[in-house]
């Protein structure tokens, strides 16, 4: 039986790319939609072919037919449509970042692990098959021990000396309670540091950053760099922005035995090339761009995650520490200090 999918939210992201995936995965079925909007909501179910249209999320987690929950609300209130989807027994797929705070992104894990449902978190790079290749390659030891990561997303338009304004349903984006306390930061910035956890299986114990942002008269960076300490002795960067036209938006780690490179993969899409050169593995693939696959695969995965009943493949604990270092990143910006991340307990 097909599993059936409800999406909060009608936004550009549901649009163009969560419910295309649902109607593109097997064993996946799009049953409602929600929208506060419910003219909105009503549009969006008919052009993707959903059942039921909502404007009160726990009107739409009350539907027999809803099965999983895909949150793609703004941030600030992922914590509180998982509790409410949770408490209905309905399994949970919630956007990056987590949520807006520490003792939220904890309180989610708890919530769905006490109404026995599962907690994915929508970090599809990880299903990207050049950042599997390059995780086994590490796992193996191919790189020997590894010294250095570094990773940049970013973008940009030539000539432009600020970012684009965002519009409409897209303005929640320039609301520092909404967003979360940081910009390119949580749009981007947070795929990067959990893809790092998740090619060098550490976590970061130490965090440095540097933006312009963060203070009283721009709230919201537009440029970030981030230094991270990983508990394995990884040092990582990361960077990431909105004034960045051309960015590479390449990964690359760096071992006493070689190197692997994402060259041009850190992007939503499956895209770019994967490099390979060590004295055992010397490997290079390139993928076409295409859009869905890594979104398929992450609904794949945690379809199956459900079924076989284990944890997905970005489960709620990666979302918190990830949520973990990103306030570090914040507060780190505001004072000029680098911040030590204890140790988490769900």
């Amino acid at each position: 039986m097909a599993i059936g999918w409800a999406i909060v939210s009608t936004g550009s992201h549901s649009e163009n790319r969560i419910a295309p995936a649902i109607g593109e995965t097997p064993g996946a079925e799009l049953v409602a939609v929600c929208s506060r909007d419910q003219g909105r909501a009503e549009q969006f179910a008919e052009q993707h072919g959903a059942k039921a249209a909502y404007d009160s999320v726990e009107e739409m987690v009350r539907d027999s037919r809803v099965d999983a929950v895909f949150i793609v609300s703004p941030n600030s209130l992922h914590a509180r449509h998982t509790f409410l989807a949770a408490q209905a027994g309905k399994q949970v797929i919630t956007e990056k970042p987590m949520a807006t705070t520490l003792e939220d992104a904890v309180d989610m894990v708890r919530q769905c692990r006490t109404n026995g449902v599962k907690l994915g978190l929508g970090f599809e790079l990880r299903q990207h098959p050049a950042h599997k290749l390059m995780r086994d390659v590490i796992a193996q030891g191919a790189l020997g021990r590894i010294g250095l990561a570094q990773g940049l997303w970013g973008g940009g338009v030539r000539g432009q000396d600020e970012p684009a304004a965002r519009t409409g349903a897209q303005l929640w984006w320039e609301d520092p309670e909404m967003v979360g306390g940081a910009s390119p930061m949580m749009g981007m910035g947070v795929h990067v540091v959990d893809l790092l956890r998740f090619l060098l299986a550490q976590d970061p114990i130490e965090v440095s950053a540097i933006t312009d942002g963060q203070t009283e008269q721009q709230p919201l960076e537009h440029l970030v760099t981030m230094l991270l300490r990983f508990d394995g002795g990884t040092i990582a960067t990361v960077c990431t922005g909105r004034l960045l036209p051309d960015p590479r938006n390449d990964i690359s780690i760096y071992g006493t035995g070689g190197r692997a490179a994402g060259k041009g993969t850190l992007f939503a899409a499956r895209q770019g090339e994967v490099e390979i050169v060590s004295d055992t593995v010397n490997q290079t693939e390139a993928y076409p761009g295409n859009l869905m696959p890594n979104f398929v695969a992450m609904l794949e995965d945690f379809q199956e995650a459900v079924e076989k009943d284990r944890q997905p493949a970005a489960t709620g604990e990666d979302g918190a520490k990830v949520v973990q270092a990103t306030l570090a990143m914040i507060e780190s910006a505001r004072t000029g200090q680098r911040i030590k991340l204890d140790p988490l307990k769900f």
